[in-house]
């Protein structure tokens, strides 16, 4: 079960929220609230604001599908903030000896993403399985061959190549040191 909320026009510069947001990514609810209630920074209310959004939507969504969630299982899954306008937010600050600063004022968008967390992988894209199963679906030998593959399709031939080459000469030295040693043994 996942729900979004955002949060448009927030006063405050995207890049010092983006601090508090990076702090709660990943945790569970009820420890991003504690973390955002303690933060001594003025885009922690915001967010915290965006964030109980968000678990009301969980629980909202959830109740519209017969389903239960209980809002302490929830985890922050994305919690992203992006640049809002600044245009007709410039202003003019006096400065000293007839002066005057420009400055802008900032706005910001926040938006977080609220998840049960019982979601296994991330589906690779093109394919119906996720990245977990393809890794255990192949064998051990395949699996560098399948990353080799993958290196080729997005333009990487050369490395490829040398990494096929090294592997080769790795099969090709333990049989060189094996014919010394027996010629060495022979004489």
């Amino acid at each position: 079960m996942e729900a979004i909320a955002s949060a448009k026009y927030l006063r405050g510069s995207a890049q010092k929220a983006r601090l508090v947001v990076d702090m709660i990514r990943g945790k569970r609810v009820g420890e991003a609230l504690a973390i955002l209630r303690f933060t001594n920074k003025r885009a922690a209310g915001h967010i915290e604001k965006c964030l109980r959004s968000a678990i009301a939507n969980a629980t909202e969504k959830a109740e519209r599908q017969n389903v239960a969630v209980d809002p302490d299982e929830l985890i922050v899954k994305t919690a992203f903030v992006d640049m809002g306008p600044t245009k007709h937010r410039r202003r003019v600050r006096p400065a000293p000896q007839g002066r005057a600063y420009r400055e802008q004022r900032h706005f910001c968008h926040v938006t977080v993403q609220v998840s049960t967390g019982q979601e296994e992988g991330t589906a690779v894209k093109g394919k119906g399985k996720s990245a977990k199963a393809v890794a255990e679906a192949a064998p051990k030998g395949k699996a560098a061959g399948a990353k080799g593959s993958a290196k080729k399709a997005s333009g990487g031939d050369a490395a490829a190549k040398s990494a096929s080459k090294r592997a080769s000469k790795a099969e090709a030295a333990p049989a060189e040191t094996a014919t010394t040693e027996e010629s060495a043994s022979q004489e």
